[in-house]
């Protein structure tokens, strides 16, 4: 089979189409014929070895994807059924290749309302945005919700999320994105390029974070009394951990794991058509490399999917 693979760290042009041999599915695993395989910025870090989550080159990467089931040691699905998900994280699952081997129960039956791009669009983000609003946060009807960069990839689910659970959702995003989260139903826009949204909101029941640094430590001048930081990116920073919880607030860290129970749901508000993910680009297997030079960019709306 084909997959991309790194000899070297570096930049996206030491990303290699090659030859490999197929995985094997263990038992409690299947085969998956991947369609599609969307991308994380972690990958873009991980590739120039920014730190050795993988260990040292070579190595596959990659983590979301969306396929066909090939073959099943398991009783949870059939050869031919459609699958997606966020196998193994953070150990390698070696998602950028024709084939993945995974356990059954880090995948969950795609929806049909999805395509393969925009299924593998969604596990990482969609779960990274749930675990934080819904597991950690409890997000329910009429909470005030703040989600720093909504037009982003967590931030764009992260939005839809909380208004399905009643939630009245505030968001930030540059000028550009304004009416795109507008459209997924952000009741209020925050534009970061022209306002302080210290200034602009107050009385917060909970701040989804997906910025860090100096926007999650401000957010705390705009949680109500007891209010929860929930942060993606921060999560290990003891002295905001200190700051926040030493003002009476609470302080929650994600790193988001493979959770079947969390992907179910993210099919379910898809399919009552509460949920949608978008996907900026799509890139064929071999142009790879273009793919992470956009994603090095930054500033996406949504996400960036490979076509295998």
């Amino acid at each position: 089979m084909r997959a991309i693979t790194q000899q070297t760290y570096g930049g996206p042009e030491v990303l290699a189409v090659v030859d490999v041999p197929e995985p094997h599915a263990l038992p409690t695993e299947v085969l998956v014929r991947v369609r599609a395989i969307g991308l994380m910025p972690l990958e873009a870090r991980l590739r120039g070895g920014e730190f050795p989550l993988l260990g040292p080159p070579p190595f596959i990467l990659g983590w979301d994807v969306s396929g066909v089931v090939e073959a099943a040691h398991t009783w949870r699905f059939r050869p031919g059924d459609e699958v997606f998900g966020m196998p193994l994280f953070p150990r390698a699952a070696g998602a950028y290749a024709e084939m993945v081997a995974a356990p059954a129960l880090h995948l969950a039956r795609k929806p049909a309302a999805l395509s393969h791009v925009e299924a593998a669009a969604l596990p990482s983000v969609g779960l990274t945005a749930w675990q934080g609003l819904v597991d950690l946060g409890e997000v329910g009807a009429g909470d005030r919700v703040l989600v720093h960069g909504g037009g982003g990839g967590v931030g764009h689910v992260a939005v839809q999320i909380a208004k399905a659970r009643g939630a009245y959702v505030i968001t930030t995003a540059g000028p550009g994105k304004r009416a795109f989260v507008e459209g997924l139903g952000a009741d209020e826009v925050i534009d970061y390029t022209a306002t302080d949204f210290a200034r602009a909101t107050s009385g917060i029941d909970l701040v989804l974070d997906t910025i860090g640094g100096d926007t999650a430590e401000r957010s705390l001048e705009v949680l109500r009394p007891g209010g929860h930081l929930v942060t993606a990116v921060a999560e290990d920073d003891e002295r905001l951990i200190a700051r926040f919880e030493g003002a009476g607030m609470r302080f929650s860290g994600i790193a988001v794991d493979p959770d079947p129970v969390g992907l179910r749901h993210l099919a379910g508000l898809v399919e009552e058509g509460k949920l949608r993910v978008h996907v900026q680009e799509t890139f064929p297997f071999g142009r790879v490399a273009d793919a992470h030079r956009l994603l090095e960019a930054g500033h996406l709306r949504g996400k960036l999917v490979l076509t295998v």
